[in-house]
């Protein structure tokens, strides 16, 4: 997706901690689910929120990042979608309220990279991994990830990425495929399990204009700088439509996985990295009232962030996702992902 610089609309809805909570007077919710409106990111630079990753290493902090023709930079907010600024620039820049003298913080400059299409990102103890995988039209050969070490956000304006990790899917054979293949080299998901990183791929039919069905899961096994490294295709899965984000639960016991009209849960199948063969549950998401969701997060062992392209933030109990009933219904998601594009024109 595309459109820098769109216009915030709401206000900051409730408390982080009312909202986890699910008080229902506080908050705006999905009829019959247990999504929950949580906030509106009112800082106008995140633009077009398209990954989010809560820390690890550093207190109430949340990455995102702009989808792609921004510049290459991260934002830090806290739980309360509050953009964080180190204190000593503290006199030059200004947050969501701006101030007479200052500029709107720029975010943290990533040096040296370039922001082709980020389309998610991932955090372990160390590292962040930024994931220029972003591929609409199935024919770039610039693939690749930027492993950056975790930067202190109240303490850093810029960072450098430790290496740009280029990759490959060996199945593509010509930029973009062509016809009778189909277009399944496109990811907008990236995960982290110990230490590997994990993509999961939005396909298409023959062309940019077809959304189609169905997902596969890939592997990188080697993480060179000096070469492009092959990605390893290792499960796939038919019944998913559109996965734009994905991230492993803190234990490691779940993968988490959403798209415009679904939000999924697979179990750990066994202790292997088959996620997607693993038990499966199922949430239909209203497109009308989520919009198109293009990032997610852990909140705790039991909560999930999502976020749209409006930079809207909404909670999920994951515990109360149905089961999957083996049902595909992604000629319903499609329906649905068409006739929301077209009321939005």
């Amino acid at each position: 997706m595309s459109a820098i610089c769109r216009a915030k609309k709401l206000q900051f809805v409730g408390l982080v901690a009312v909202v986890l909570c699910f008080t229902p007077f506080l908050a705006v919710s999905q009829s019959g689910s247990r999504v929950q409106k949580l906030a509106d990111i009112e800082f106008d630079a995140i633009a077009e929120m398209s990954g989010l990753a809560v820390s690890r290493r550093y207190e109430d902090v949340i990455w995102m990042h702009n989808d792609s023709g921004d510049e290459p930079r991260l934002f830090a907010t806290n739980f309360q979608g509050r953009v964080i600024i180190p204190s000593f620039l503290r006199n030059f820049y200004h947050g969501e309220e701006a101030e007479s003298g200052k500029q709107p913080w720029p975010g943290l400059s990533i040096a040296t990279a370039a922001n082709i299409d980020w389309e998610d990102i991932a955090v372990d103890d160390d590292f962040i991994y930024i994931a220029d995988m972003g591929n609409n039209g199935n024919a770039r050969r610039d693939l690749g990830v930027y492993l950056l070490a975790e930067p202190n956000p109240r303490s850093r304006p810029i960072a450098r990425p430790f290496k740009f990790i280029p990759v490959r899917y060996p199945e593509q054979e010509s930029y973009p495929p062509s016809p009778p293949a189909n277009w399944q080299f496109d990811s907008e998901a990236v995960f982290v399990q110990q230490g590997r990183l994990y993509f999961l791929t939005k396909h298409r039919g023959l062309s940019i204009n077809e959304p189609a069905a169905g997902t596969h899961l890939y592997r990188l096994d080697t993480t060179d700088s000096d070469r492009i490294n092959d990605l390893t295709r290792i499960d796939s899965f038919d019944d998913a439509f559109f996965i734009t984000a994905a991230e492993l639960s803190p234990d490691g016991l779940q993968l988490a996985a959403v798209g415009y009209t679904e939000l999924w849960l697979f179990e750990n199948p066994l202790g292997v990295d088959g996620w997607l063969s693993g038990q499966a549950r199922r949430l239909e998401l209203d497109i009308d009232f989520t919009g198109f969701i293009e990032s997610l997060t852990w909140l705790e062992s039991d909560s999930l962030l999502i976020g749209n392209e409006d930079e809207e933030w909404f909670t999920v109990k994951v515990s109360d996702l149905p089961l999957h009933d083996d049902v595909s219904r992604t000629e319903q998601g499609l329906r649905e992902f068409r006739d929301y594009v077209i009321r939005r024109r």
